[in-house]
C-alpha cells in the first residue's frame, strides 16, 4: 500500500481500473434492478413495500463501510502523513454521507408502512442517524478551519472518535429491544432468507459497492488534479513575487 501512496503511482493505477469499474457498475445495476424491484417475488406480510430493501440494504452497507474507511484513512494520515490518506479521507465523507443519508430516507418510506410511522428513535435507527451527522460534522470541521493541516488533524480525530459508532449501529438490534428486525444477511447460522430475494440482494449490493469504488476512486484523482494544479499556481505566484523583489 505504501508503493501506491505515491499520488502519480496511483493516478496511473485509477486511469486504468476506473474504465473497467464504471463497465462493471452499470452492468450490475443493469442486471440488479430490473431482477430486484420486477422479478424478485414479493414478501408474505410486507407484499411489494420490501422491494425498498434492495436499495436501503446496501446503502446501509455502504454508509457504515464508509465511516470505517474514512477512519482508517484518518489514523493513516495521522500516524504516517501519507498525502493519499487525507485525499482519500475527503473523498469518502460526503458519499458516506449520502449513502447514509439515503439509509434514512429509504428506512422511513420502509417504515412508514411496516410500523405505521416516518420514524421512532429505534437504537438502530437513532445510531444510523448519529453516523449522518459524524459525517457532516467531519465535512464541517475541515471547512470551518482555515489552515488544511490543522482542519485535517481535527476532522481526522472527530473520526477516529466516531468509529465507537459502528458496533452500537452493528449490534443495536442484539443489545436492545427495538423495532428493527435482526440481521438477516450477516449471520453466523447464514442468510436468512429465501434464495429468490437473496441473489437479487447480492447483485445490489455488489452494483453499490461497484458504484461507491467508482466513485472514490474518481473523486481521489480528482483532488490529486486539483492539488498539482494549487501547487503550480503556488510556485508561479512565488516566482512572480520573487522577480518582482529583484527588480
Amino acid at each position: 500500500m505504501h508503493y501506491f501512496a505515491n499520488p502519480a503511482r496511483f493516478v496511473s493505477l485509477a486511469d486504468r481500473l476506473l474504465p473497467w469499474l464504471a463497465a462493471a457498475t452499470v452492468l450490475a445495476f443493469l442486471v440488479g434492478l430490473p431482477y430486484a424491484l420486477l422479478f424478485s417475488p414479493p414478501d408474505y406480510q410486507q407484499g411489494e413495500t420490501v422491494r425498498i430493501m434492495y436499495i436501503h440494504v446496501p446503502s446501509a452497507y455502504l454508509a457504515t463501510m464508509g465511516y470505517l474507511g474514512l477512519g482508517i484513512a484518518s489514523a493513516v494520515w495521522l500516524i504516517w502523513r501519507h498525502p493519499l490518506a487525507d485525499l482519500a479521507a475527503v473523498a469518502l465523507a460526503p458519499v458516506g454521507a449520502l449513502f447514509t443519508g439515503l439509509t434514512l430516507v429509504t428506512g422511513a418510506v420502509w417504515g412508514k408502512p411496516t410500523w405505521g410511522t416516518w420514524w421512532v428513535w429505534d437504537a438502530r435507527l437513532t445510531s444510523m442517524l448519529v453516523l449522518f451527522f459524524l459525517y457532516l460534522g467531519y465535512m464541517a470541521l475541515r471547512e470551518a478551519i482555515e489552515d488544511p493541516d490543522k482542519a485535517g488533524k481535527a476532522a481526522a480525530i472527530l473520526s477516529l472518535v466516531g468509529l465507537i459508532n459502528l458496533p452500537i449501529i452493528k449490534f443495536s438490534v442484539d443489545w436492545w429491544n427495538t423495532l428493527h428486525q435482526p440481521a438477516s444477511l450477516l449471520r453466523r447460522d447464514g442468510p436468512a432468507m429465501d434464495p429468490s430475494m437473496l441473489t437479487p440482494l447480492l447483485i445490489m449490493l455488489g452494483a453499490f459497492s461497484l458504484y461507491f469504488v467508482t466513485v472514490i476512486l474518481w473523486r481521489i484523482k480528482a483532488a490529486v488534479a486539483a492539488k498539482r494544479v494549487d501547487g503550480l499556481r503556488r510556485a508561479r505566484a512565488h516566482a512572480a513575487q520573487r522577480a518582482r523583489t529583484a527588480a
